[in-house]
C-alpha cells in the first residue's frame, strides 16, 4: 500500500464512501416504507375484518332484538286491547316480564357489543323492575349509566330516578333529576325531567316545585308540559 495518497484518489475515496452511505441510507429508508407500508395494510386488513365481522353480529343481534320485543309487548290475557294475530300472548304481566326478560338477556349477553344488545341490557332491567327485582334492576341500570352511549346512559339513570322516587329515597332521585335535567338528551328531554322533578319537590319543597313548574312554563310555553305544569301550580 502507497504511504502517500493523492489528493485525487483522496477525492475519489471519499466520493466513494459518500455513494456508499448515500445507498445505505436510501436502502433503510425504503426498508422503513416497506415495514410502515405492511403495517398500514395490515391495520387496514384487520379494521376491514373487524368491521364486517361486527355488521354481521350487528345483523343478528338485530333480528333476536326484534325478537325479544315481540314478547316485551306481548298481549295480556283478558286486557281490552285486541290481541295481534301474529303476535304472542301470557296469562298476565308477570309471565310476559319473565319471558321477556330471558329473551332480552340471552340476547345482551351474546352480543355484548352491538346496540341492539346494550338495548337488549336496558330492557331487561325493565323486566326486573316489573317483577319487582328492584336491586338487579338497579344494578344493571347503574351499569348501563356509566356507559359510553350517552343517550342509553341518560335513559337509564331516568329509570334510576324513577325506582328510587318509588321506593322512598326522594332525595336521591330529586339529585339524579336535577342532573338530567341540565343534559341536552334526546331520548330523556328536559320538559319531562323537569315535571318529575317539580312533581317530587311537591312533597317537600312546595315553594320550589312552583318555582320549578314556572320554569317550565316560560320555558315551554302552549305545550302540554305546560299545561301538566298549570295543573300541578293549581293543586299546590
Amino acid at each position: 500500500m502507497p504511504e502517500h495518497i493523492s489528493r485525487k484518489e483522496l477525492k475519489q475515496d471519499r466520493i466513494h464512501d459518500a455513494i456508499e452511505h448515500s445507498a445505505e441510507a436510501v436502502f433503510s429508508h425504503s426498508q422503513m416504507m416497506l415495514v410502515i407500508v405492511v403495517m398500514v395494510l395490515v391495520a387496514a386488513l384487520g379494521y376491514f375484518g373487524w368491521s364486517v365481522y361486527h355488521d354481521k353480529q350487528t345483523a343478528a343481534a338485530s333480528v333476536a332484538f326484534d325478537d325479544a320485543m315481540k314478547a316485551y309487548g306481548g298481549h295480556i290475557a283478558g286486557s281490552p286491547e285486541p290481541a295481534d294475530p301474529n303476535g304472542v300472548s301470557y296469562p298476565d304481566e308477570a309471565a310476559r316480564s319473565r319471558a321477556a326478560m330471558q329473551k332480552l338477556s340471552m340476547v345482551a349477553d351474546k352480543y355484548p357489543s352491538t346496540n341492539p344488545g346494550k338495548l337488549a341490557r336496558y330492557y331487561a332491567a325493565l323486566c326486573m323492575e316489573n317483577l319487582e327485582q328492584q336491586n338487579q334492576a338497579l344494578e344493571a341500570l347503574k351499569k348501563i349509566g356509566s356507559g359510553g352511549d350517552k343517550e342509553l346512559a341518560n335513559m337509564a339513570n331516568y329509570q334510576i330516578a324513577t325506582i328510587q322516587a318509588r321506593t322512598g329515597k326522594t332525595d336521591d332521585a330529586i339529585k339524579m333529576y336535577r342532573a338530567l335535567a341540565d343534559k341536552s338528551s334526546v331520548f330523556v328531554p328536559r320538559p319531562l325531567v323537569l315535571l318529575d322533578l317539580a312533581g317530587l319537590l311537591r312533597q317537600t319543597n312546595p315553594k320550589e316545585a312552583a318555582n320549578v313548574y314556572q320554569q317550565i312554563k316560560k320555558e315551554f310555553p302552549d305545550s302540554a308540559v305546560s299545561e301538566a305544569a298549570d295543573r300541578g301550580l293549581e293543586t299546590l
